[in-house]
Order: structure tokens, then sequence, then C-alpha cells
């Protein structure tokens, strides 16, 4: 069989998604796969009663996992919000693939999408052969995602319109899509809910009207408190790509792990380590050579 390069979250970790299923005797809300509790362990890692070792998938506070289990179990959307490299898009990824054993319903968002993307389009060869029809609807993914009770994620909501983004207050407030079309809508069942993610660096670009930020329980997604917390995620990380790519990671040492870390770390936050030197920010990031150089 050909390798695929980055497997969903529900592929990568499908035999951690099972084991949790078969120990998870505690309720599951509807159309969800695990119980809260199984959502947690699979988010921040266990091992189970047979020895099954549920990787870490998130390191950080335990709080943040809980809230956002608990926001999804409300009729509320989750909102992760954070600067780059918080682990917003992986943990949306997660939560997805745990609940709905589904991270594949996606909405990428750019300047340039339409409200088609947050609603529903049209197969135009069917629409003009015999007129608006539900033959002829392409659902997109959160109608999709109302349709079978699963979540959705919105990728950089901020970086959509906010004359788009709008298209969101309906479905999160009366969990309905109008289509004016055919005078129906489609309703969510049980199960739908909205995880988006927003950098809070791209304020400026589409603030988030009152209206829809009401709709959202937010989440401010922090760094990692510690450099060895930040060693820990990037080592885990790149274990986890060498074996899918079937390279080696030997090379990569704990120690050289840490110099890249700290690297970054300084380039980020504008200071040395020790705060007493300021570091101008490139807007380049390192290349491959770079790469290899410091880690031989």
């Amino acid at each position: 069989m050909k390798q695929i390069i980055r497997p969903h979250a529900e592929q990568a970790f499908a035999h951690e998604l099972e084991a949790l299923s078969r120990f998870d005797k505690k309720d599951k809300p509807a159309n969800w796969k695990l119980s809260p509790w199984a959502v947690l362990n699979y988010i921040l890692g266990t091992s189970l009663e047979d020895g099954t070792v549920i990787t870490p998938k998130y390191i950080g506070d335990k709080k943040i996992v809980e809230i956002a289990i608990a926001s999804l179990l409300s009729d509320r959307a989750l909102l992760l919000i954070g600067i780059p490299g918080t682990a917003k898009s992986w943990l949306s990824e997660h939560l997805a693939a745990a609940i709905s054993n589904d991270s594949t319903l996606l909405v990428q968002g750019t300047s340039g999408i339409g409200e088609d993307s947050l609603r529903y389009g049209w197969n135009y060869a069917q629409l003009i052969a015999h007129g608006p029809s539900k033959q002829a609807l392409v659902a997109g993914p959160v109608m999709k995602a109302m349709l079978e009770g699963k979540l959705v994620r919105i990728e950089e909501l901020t970086r959509i319109p906010t004359e788009i983004q709008d298209a969101m207050i309906t479905i999160l407030s009366e969990k309905i899509i109008p289509i004016g079309e055919l005078n129906e809508e489609i309703q969510a069942i049980q199960g739908f809910n909205v995880i988006a993610t927003a950098n809070d660096r791209d304020k400026g670009i589409y603030p988030l009207s009152s209206a829809l930020q009401r709709r959202f329980n937010t989440v401010n997604m922090p760094l990692p408190e510690s450099i060895e917390d930040e060693v820990r995620i990037v080592h885990d990380r790149v274990i986890q790509l060498g074996q899918q790519m079937h390279v080696s990671m030997d090379l990569l040492k704990d120690s050289l792990t840490k110099k890249l870390v700290l690297i970054f770390r300084e380039l980020r936050e504008g200071y040395s380590i020790d705060k007493k030197q300021k570091i101008k920010a490139s807007q380049a990031g390192l290349s491959p050579a770079e790469a290899i150089s410091i880690l031989h």
C-alpha cells in the first residue's frame, strides 16, 4: 500500500481510539464516539488496564482541555485563540477525531472564501438542467456535520471576511441552515458543534462581530510554560513524524532539540532567555540547510 504522508488523527491513532472505546463504560453524549472521560484521556494521555499506552496529544494545562470538552457538550461553539505554536489546530483535530472519529470536516479560512463554503453550493449542471432541487444542492463541511451530528472545524476564523463570518450566526444560534431557493431548511442533529481557531495576531484583519463572539466559548491557548515542556513537545512530534516517514531521528538528541527550542523561543519573544538582549525577529524561517547545520 502507498504510504500516506500525513494521515488524519483518527487514522494515525486508530489503535488508541479503539483501545479507549473498549474500556469506555461511561455515558456518551448523542453521536459521540467516546465519553468525555475517554476524550480527556485521549488528549492528555494515560495507560489502560491492558497496558495500552495512550500518548498525550496536548502537553499543557489540563483545565484548558476540560473547558474545551465542556464547551463542546453545551450548545455553544468553541473558539481556540492564540499565537502560532500554541497547538490550536492540533487540539481541534484531535478533539474531532476523539468525539466524531472524523476530523476531515474542515473549512480553511482565507480572505477569498465564499459564503457557500460555510453553508452550501450548487451543482450547476443539475441546476441548469432541472432547476433548484435537493439533487442539485452541494453540502459544505458545515452542512455535512449538521446532517451527521459531527464536529466541524473552521481554521483561521479571523482571516474570513466579516460579512462571510456572520453566515455562522444563524447556524450557531438556531442550529439551522435556511435554503431560500427551496423554501426549506437543514436542521442539525445532536452531536453537531463547531470548533474554530484564530490567531490573535490577526485581530486587525477581520475582527469577529460581537454577535458572533457571543456564540462562542473562547479558550485562550498559552505557549508552553517552560522550555522543558516545549522540548518535550518538539521531541515527541519529531519522533511521530519520523515513524510516519520511516526516517531515523537518532541524530536529534535532546540537547540539540533544546538548542533549537531556545533559538525559536528567543526569536518569538524578541528577547534573549535572560531578558538582557533584545532580538530582532527575522521575517524568514530557517532554511533546511541551516537547520541541518544546527543539528550537526
